[in-house]
């Protein structure tokens, strides 16, 4: 199959699923025994303000016509009216997700760089002490729920040893960069402002390693299954008896050749950040979409909760399209 051809096929199958989440994620919200317009106006409020409330929302319609107005305003880029904050749904989400997107990169920076070389130990010293600490290292990563490492770590790092800060972007003192891209780091960084870039990066680094963790662990047990099996091919082989020395087998020729399952893993695992922040982001007070879909289900802001899940679908979505494309560019028997 042609590369143009599977890219047509991969954006239909993209657009199916995405036609799936909307369809779930709006029943799911209106299917749920809750009133939005009394958790908006509380439990006092006159019944002809309910009403009127209800009339001016739309919710006094036909689920199957509300679902209709939902479905067009999503073909149109429009998520609604956020009951909370008032504004457009979109632009709340643009306000929040570049938080929550500098997170996901620097978590997977961590994951990467962790998990690779503990990958490699494990595979070169296979059966050693540091193959067992890696491998029970990599259980407890995808086995210990995110709330009670983020919880464990800054019991630690914040109010026992003072070492790091605990929630947030920045001090309270800290003077915020200007906002060019909205995440803080990379603004304090374009803009010269090193105190707030500084004070950005401690805070990001206990959320940033409580959201890798599980990455981290993934990444080691891939990098370690295919560093093994290149380890045992023929090539290999070939090169020792070449005479040629342990670090430049194992760097130049096994591990270049072993990176290809990871280079995948490590795409779907981004995606995965994206929408896994939301624990992370609640644990440490981190202002981005996961926290921002979390507020919006605490007072019942359907447009919120659908807008905001919409969203993150979207970006696991696309984050799997890409690796898929690079997949199958690299390699032309994956079109099939």
């Amino acid at each position: 199959m042609k590369l143009s051809m599977y890219i047509i096929k991969r954006l239909l199958l993209m657009a199916l699923v995405m036609l799936g989440v909307s369809v779930i994620v709006f029943f799911i919200a209106h299917v749920i025994p809750a009133d939005p317009v009394g958790a908006l106006l509380g439990g006092n409020a006159p019944p002809q303000l309910v009403d009127q409330m209800k009339h001016q929302l739309g919710l006094d319609k036909p689920l199957w016509q509300q679902f209709e107005i939902y479905m067009v305003g999503l073909a149109h880029g429009d998520f609604g009216i956020s009951l909370k904050s008032n504004r457009p749904v979109i632009q709340d989400i643009g306000e929040y997700f570049p938080a929550t997107l500098e997170l996901a990169i620097f978590s997977i920076i961590f994951s990467i760089i962790l998990g690779v070389i503990l990958g490699i130990v494990s595979a070169v010293h296979r059966n050693s002490w540091l193959d067992h600490f890696s491998r029970i290292f990599s259980i407890l990563g995808v086995s210990m729920p995110v709330f009670w490492t983020g919880l464990i770590l800054l019991l630690i790092f914040y109010y026992l040893l003072g070492w790091l800060p605990g929630t947030g972007q920045l001090s309270l003192f800290t003077i915020p960069p200007d906002h060019i891209t909205g995440m803080v780091i990379f603004d304090s960084i374009l803009t010269g402002n090193w105190q707030a870039a500084w004070d950005g990066l401690r805070h990001i680094i206990l959320p940033s390693i409580v959201l890798g963790y599980a990455a981290t662990a993934s990444i080691a047990r891939i990098t370690r299954a295919s560093m093994l099996d290149v380890l045992r091919q023929d090539f290999i082989r070939t090169a020792k008896a070449k005479g040629l020395s342990k670090r430049i087998v194992i760097y130049r020729h096994a591990l270049r050749n072993s990176l290809i399952p990871v280079i995948t893993v490590i795409g779907l695992t981004f995606g995965s950040l994206l929408e896994g922040a939301v624990l992370t982001e609640t644990i440490f007070g981190w202002p981005g979409l996961g926290r921002y879909i979390v507020n919006a289900l605490l007072v019942l802001d359907y447009p919120a909760i659908m807008g905001g899940t919409f969203f993150i679908a979207l970006a696991y979505s696309l984050a799997n399209l890409a690796v898929d494309l690079t997949y199958a560019a690299l390699d032309p028997r994956m079109r099939t």
